[in-house]
């Protein structure tokens, strides 16, 4: 990056990856594979992920990407545009160019990128009377201009933003009927002077060890009854709080050469259960509590909802297309692109692709104001998106491993093309279109979508993102105009 940008950058706006990685280096209290992590910037299994997204952060500034990625606030700040409050049709527009940019440059593989937090905490910033209405007396006035104030904080400081919502489950019946266990759920057991003190635990924190702050809101199950006032509240911390702890998963990232472990070991976002162990979250840090009725709605509300899903179906765009390009890729290296049974497998990829696209271009076609003033994408396709995904994904997985067989497994290290037997595996892995080392790299790439730790952590991910498929179809349902077409069987039937 031309370091003449670099040197003239305000104090305020965005950052450059080299004061990303720094800020990480503090003392959060981060446990993985057993052991807590000195710097999580040079923890393998953890480092490759912070160095890609510093990388991504550092394309934020150059020429190429700053007038489509970033934004000039009215302080004279550049700021992500994320976070700008969309106020026109070609605003949201906007925005999904610049959402479809980040995904591409991880193909759609690394879905934690800063973007999709900062479409949600603009939405809760510019939808703030929801919070100042909705909150008995004074406190409303005030958790809304906290609310306002820590979107700035973090638009100002370009920080990088993970997020928990679930409570761990105790018991199914009693998460059925939107109650938690004070056992397990992270719960207010303390109000003091300088805020309050919450207990337990909250799941699952995609990229939570690598993130500056971590946003802990509702639940969007939590039913609204007086005895579910202690797990009701919205607040944000930095990840190194004291009393917060991070306990990580088993890295998919094993260490290996971007040849040998393509995707792996660059986009691994890890994902972490919260430990809150008595911490003091402060007053001026706190959005909602003590309000239930405000919890199941508020992100259907302030529709961050709908911003967060303009997102992530822009992310989904970017990896369905890797997908065709993938297996196109790899049928025409061999000669299958010929073969009619072929040519219909990757035809479904394809088609999903193009729905994913269509619902995009149709929510921002469709993008509307709002009732607070500004513009969002319309509901419904993309709602249809996020409901598709879940099912789309590992249809797509499955299709690749039609595609590739045995030729997912069968292949050497990239250090096998530099040692005594390097012959034969120049001789042995060739395909009629491509040689060895091309084959062999490609195939390894599919390895990490199709059967790795990583990819296999991909398509769960996907099917759970953003819920239960059962409850996100019953919620579908219920948000679909369904009252005028009953209005025609009704017309029909009285003539």
């Amino acid at each position: 990056m031309d370091d003449l940008v670099i040197n003239n950058l305000s104090n305020k706006g965005i950052r450059t990856g080299k004061q990303y990685l720094e800020g990480l280096r503090d003392d959060r209290n981060v446990w993985i594979h057993g052991r807590k992590v000195q710097d999580v910037t040079n923890e393998n299994g953890l480092k490759s992920c912070a160095h890609t997204l510093a990388n991504f952060i550092d394309r934020q500034h150059e020429p190429k990407y700053i007038n489509h990625l970033t934004y000039l606030d009215d302080d004279g700040d550049r700021c992500a545009l994320a976070f700008k409050t969309p106020k026109s049709k070609e605003d949201i527009k906007d925005r999904g160019k610049s959402y479809y940019e980040w995904a591409k440059w991880s193909n759609g593989y690394f879905g934690r990128t800063p973007d999709y937090k900062n479409a949600s905490l603009m939405s809760f910033a510019s939808a703030s009377t929801f919070l100042e209405k909705g909150i008995k007396g004074q406190g409303g006035k005030v958790m809304a201009q906290n609310m306002v104030n820590y979107y700035n904080y973090v638009r100002k400081n370009d920080k990088v933003l993970t997020h928990t919502l679930v409570n761990p489950t105790y018991n199914h019946q009693q998460g059925y009927k939107g109650k938690f266990s004070e056992k397990v759920a992270l719960q207010v057991i303390k109000e003091t002077d300088a805020g309050i003190i919450v207990n337990g635990a909250r799941l699952l924190a995609t990229l939570g060890p690598l993130a500056d702050e971590i946003e802990v809101f509702p639940s969007t199950v939590l039913k609204a009854t007086p005895d579910n006032i202690p797990f009701a509240f919205a607040f944000a911390l930095p990840i190194a709080t004291k009393g917060l702890r991070l306990i990580c998963r088993d890295s998919y990232d094993l260490g290996k050469s971007h040849f040998d472990a393509p995707l792996s070991s660059r986009y691994e976002e890890m994902d972490a259960v919260i430990i809150f162990d008595n911490v003091l979250v402060p007053w001026e840090r706190i959005f909602m509590y003590g309000e239930p009725e405000l919890c199941n709605p508020a992100f259907s509300a302030t529709n961050a909802v709908v911003h967060m899903m303009h997102q992530v179906a822009c992310l989904k765009l970017a990896k369905s297309e890797f997908m065709v390009g993938l297996m196109t890729s790899i049928v025409k290296a061999s000669g299958r692109d010929k073969d009619l049974y072929t040519k219909g497998l990757i035809a479904e990829v394809m088609q999903m692709t193009e729905s994913i696209r269509a619902l995009l271009f149709s929510a921002e076609e469709q993008a509307h104001e709002d009732q607070f003033g500004n513009y969002i994408p319309l509901r419904y396709p993309l709602e249809t998106s996020r409901n598709l995904y879940p099912r789309m994904y590992p249809r797509m997985v499955e299709i690749l491993q039609l595609l590739g067989a045995s030729s997912l497994m069968a292949t050497p290290s990239e250090a096998d093309f530099a040692n005594e037997i390097s012959e034969d595996v120049e001789k042995y892995f060739q395909l009629s279109n491509l040689d060895s080392k091309n084959r062999v790299a490609m195939f390894r790439l599919a390895h990490d979508v199709a059967i790795s730790g990583f990819g296999s952590r991909q398509a769960l991910y996907e099917r759970y993102f953003f819920g239960p498929p059962a409850l996100m179809a019953s919620s579908y349902y219920d948000l679909y105009n369904k009252d005028e077409l009953m209005e025609r069987i009704d017309s029909l039937l009285s003539e």
